[in-house]
């Protein structure tokens, strides 16, 4: 299905070093503020009070949020648990506050709140298990990476699993930037939507490295840069449908999800947009400066795969 037509090839790479440039320095911002400000790590990781409160009827999590906030809390978690009528609470530690006398001071003001308020457990989550949270989530990342640089250079070529990997990690690297820059709260959601970017884009990518793999095949008289613009030019209409039906699933969340879904959201929003703009030009880009060539993708020979109504077909290798 193509809802739009280009009848000529899109010029992308004529821009790429330009815009690679701007990558590279998007990068390293990314970068400096990852190691100046550091991520404003939630409740999972720095570990906390976490609540239970259960009500006679479903549960004004607003209002809930609200009751806690005036205690001074900023950075608080609050989403319903398993029915409407049961409350999760994640309150971050204080200094010279014990765990029960937060959960006290919190229960207190919410059976003011709503006198039908009962407190079904409290825990105390130490920075150990924060700690653990944040080996596992980098190991988890790691073997994301490793599988797609395996699976590309087992599908395609290692110049495209390299690109990729690159692509990917652009996209990692920039979404993390910008929660350090901001200051957002990085939770275990925000995790998951990391991952998530990365298997995203790495789609994206796919589609587009097959494209020129079978652009090789095809059309014998055409240099790498056209093949490229081709490949690229030929999957936009799939592209804009797809980034877009997905980018509106997205922003649903992010309006009308609350606050529980505001980052996760947030995160596969900037992804979703970056991985657009790395797919093409730092993914396509990378495997041009590599020095991609018909000969990586074709046997000496081979000829199948022709187009017999391209005037560029019929050269052989």
């Amino acid at each position: 299905m193509e809802f739009f037509k280009f009848r000529r090839d899109i010029p992308f790479m004529r821009h790429a070093l330009a815009l690679n440039a701007v990558s590279i320095t998007t990068f390293l911002l990314a970068v400096f503020f990852l190691f100046s400000r550091g991520l404003h790590l939630s409740v999972e990781f720095t570990g906390g009070t976490v609540m239970e409160v259960g009500y006679s009827q479903p549960a004004d999590v607003p209002k809930v949020r609200s009751v806690i906030a005036a205690l001074g809390y900023t950075d608080i978690q609050v989403q319903t648990f398993g029915t409407a009528q049961d409350v999760i609470i994640r309150l971050p530690s204080l200094k010279g506050v014990s765990s029960a006398q937060q959960s006290e001071t919190a229960f207190a003001a919410l059976k003011v709140a709503d006198p039908g308020a009962t407190l079904r457990r409290q825990e105390f989550v130490g920075p150990q298990v924060g700690e653990e949270l944040v080996t596992d989530g980098l190991k988890a990342l790691a073997m994301v990476v490793v599988g797609i640089m395996i699976y590309l250079a087992v599908r395609f070529e290692w110049k495209f699993a390299v690109a990729a990997i690159v692509a990917n990690l652009h996209d990692v690297i920039i979404i993390l930037g910008f929660f350090a820059f901001f200051q957002w709260e990085f939770s275990l959601a925000v995790l998951a939507a990391v991952l998530a970017v990365l298997g995203y884009s790495v789609n994206e990518s796919v589609v587009i490295f097959d494209r020129i793999r079978e652009n090789f095949r095809r059309y014998r008289k055409m240099d790498t840069v056209e093949i490229i613009n081709s490949a690229i030019t030929s999957t936009i209409s799939r592209t804009i449908i797809t980034h877009g039906s997905t980018q509106i699933m997205v922003l649903s969340m992010l309006l009308f999800g609350g606050p529980t879904l505001f980052y996760f959201a947030l995160a596969l929003t900037i992804g979703i947009c970056f991985g657009i703009y790395s797919s093409v030009f730092v993914g396509a880009a990378v495997a041009m400066w590599l020095g991609i060539r018909r000969e990586d993708m074709v046997k000496p020979g081979a000829q199948k795969g022709l187009d017999p109504n391209d005037p560029n077909a019929g050269a052989t290798v």
